[in-house]
């Protein structure tokens, strides 16, 4: 299937369930009152305030305005509610999830000079960064897309970017991603949309072929395509693309785009022809808790507001203002001073205090609960997220131990990831080699390997060496890797020459009496 040639409505149809799903996670992502607002209250701009018949609807609908982000807006209230609190929890999980995945960089590797060379200036140019920032993404949305890029203008060399799900319409045949269509909204005037889409596929001989379109349409209708040339955005491509929008050159064997499912099954799009290749969210199952979560903090923040103390004075005892500006009284003022007003004859004159009760003990528990279960269901454990659970220098083995529950999911990650990422840097190769004429080894697979995510400390580290080294079981190279993981081939290297220097290593003594032979 080439580009649309008709008017259709955009997003397309065939998405709307999967649609509907990522914005929802993405609302909790950004973490913004009005982005879940709208989500869960998409006729409250519109109806200002009152009850929602959707309230009382079955389905989809009426469970997601029965949310706490979803229930109305009274007539006093207005638009903005001053008691609905959100907690960015969705977000740290996400960012959690990558810094497990790449707060470390992967090493990268070829069994090849030359290519080697070329893989290094890919690395240099900001892929690690590129890699990591996808992973935050995708574990908010299910997944992400990585394409390879080039741009002669600005880089001699391919480098890579990142399309959100969201954005785009993939096409998989036997679990294995053929074709995508991905969108982009260059300008909106009122009910004119412009769009550029850019699909990825294969012609008969299995090569990647990347074809662009622009169209003007409104914002549920994809509209007309028109010539590149009509839109800013899009001109710079006329030049590179054939009559029918397809780029000329980089065509190498299979698609320049990888989908990097952020764990599998997808739990909620089983039975869907598209969303059942998709990944699923972190984010996926626990999006009513999420609610009740910010509900419950939302309620704890109403009872410190109204549990602050209250001065009830005489109205005698106020400060007259302007003409017709009433009475005051200055709650500020330390020192209070007589006041030219004359005291009831029957009684003195009485200012009261009031403190209501502040339930932190009921509200902590409840919050602190919810969020361990948000935890549990997205499949971390509560000390990822600085959950303190003793005192002291903490070994790398109590720390997986604590944390074997986050490791299990990151493991669960790794095992999508690594082959991923395999395949989009021989992608990249492919581009340097057709696109930049860079004489790389296209047969080399890439090696990818995850570090581990927590060191041991300097004391472990020195013990464990110091162990090794007594029981002769370990080479100066290996001791100076496992002391010093961030340093480069070239300083590991001269460390261990200099340390064979001082210690003599390798060194045969001089018999000053002739007798060796």
């Amino acid at each position: 299937m080439a580009l649309p040639t008709t008017d259709i409505a955009w997003p397309p149809t065939e998405l709307n369930t999967i649609t509907r799903t990522l914005a929802e996670w993405s609302a909790w992502y950004e973490g913004t009152p009005e982005g879940l607002q709208k989500v869960y209250n998409p006729t409250q701009a519109a109806a200002k305030y009152g009850s929602r018949p959707s309230q009382s609807s079955g389905g989809v609908v009426g469970v997601l305005a029965r949310f706490w982000w979803g229930r109305p807006i009274n007539r006093t209230s207005g638009l903005q509610r001053v008691d609905q609190l959100h907690i960015p929890l969705a977000a740290d999980i996400c960012q959690a999830s990558a810094d497990l995945l790449y707060a470390e960089p992967p090493q990268i590797t070829i069994d090849d000079d030359a290519t080697q060379k070329e893989l290094n200036r890919l690395l240099d140019d900001g892929l690690h960064v590129i890699l990591a920032s996808g992973a935050e993404i995708g574990a908010a949305l299910g997944g992400r897309y990585h394409r390879v890029t080039w741009d002669k203008v600005t880089k001699d060399r391919p480098f890579l970017t990142t399309i959100d799900a969201d954005a785009a319409w993939p096409e998989f045949r036997w679990g294995q991603l053929v074709a995508v269509t991905f969108w982009y909204t260059l300008t909106v005037k009122g009910q004119e949309v412009w769009r550029h889409l850019e699909r990825h596929e294969l012609n008969q001989d299995g090569d990647g072929l990347i074809i662009h379109g622009l169209y003007m349409g409104t914002p549920n209708k994809l509209g007309r395509p028109l010539p590149l040339d009509n839109h800013p955005s899009t001109e710079p491509l006329t030049t590179l693309v054939d009559e029918a929008g397809a780029i000329l050159e980089g065509r190498t064997k299979g698609l320049l785009v990888e989908y990097v499912p952020n764990q599998r099954p997808s739990r909620r799009w089983r039975n869907d022809p598209v969303g059942r290749e998709l990944g699923r969210s972190d984010l996926d199952g626990v999006e009513a808790t999420m609610d009740a979560l910010d509900e419950a903090y939302s309620s704890w923040m109403r009872d410190l507001r109204l549990a602050k103390s209250r001065i009830f004075m005489p109205e005698y005892m106020m400060e007259s203002g302007e003409p017709g500006g009433g009475a005051f009284a200055d709650l500020d003022r330390e020192v209070y001073v007589p006041v030219n007003s004359a005291a009831p004859e029957d009684a003195d004159a009485k200012i009261t205090l009031n403190q209501f009760t502040i339930r932190v003990t009921e509200h902590q528990q409840t919050c602190q609960e919810l969020t361990n279960v948000i935890l549990r269901s997205a499949g971390y454990s509560a000390q990822t997220f600085g959950e303190s659970s003793g005192a002291g220098e903490t070994t790398a083995t109590e720390v997986r131990s604590r944390e074997r529950r986050s490791y299990l999911t990151r493991d669960r990650k790794i095992r999508l990831e690594r082959p991923a990422v395999a395949r989009i840097i021989h992608k990249m190769l492919l581009t340097s080699q057709s696109v930049f004429n860079i004489t790389v080894n296209v047969e080399e697979p890439a090696n990818v390997v995850f570090g581990d995510a927590i060191q041991e400390g300097g004391l472990q580290l020195s013990q464990t060496t110091q162990a090794l080294d007594t029981a002769r079981a370990a080479s100066v190279d290996t001791k100076v890797r496992m002391n010093h993981p961030d340093w480069d081939e070239t300083r590991i290297i001269t460390e261990v020459a200099e340390i064979k220097t001082e210690q003599n290593i390798g060194n045969t003594a001089v018999d000053p009496f002739g007798f060796q032979g």
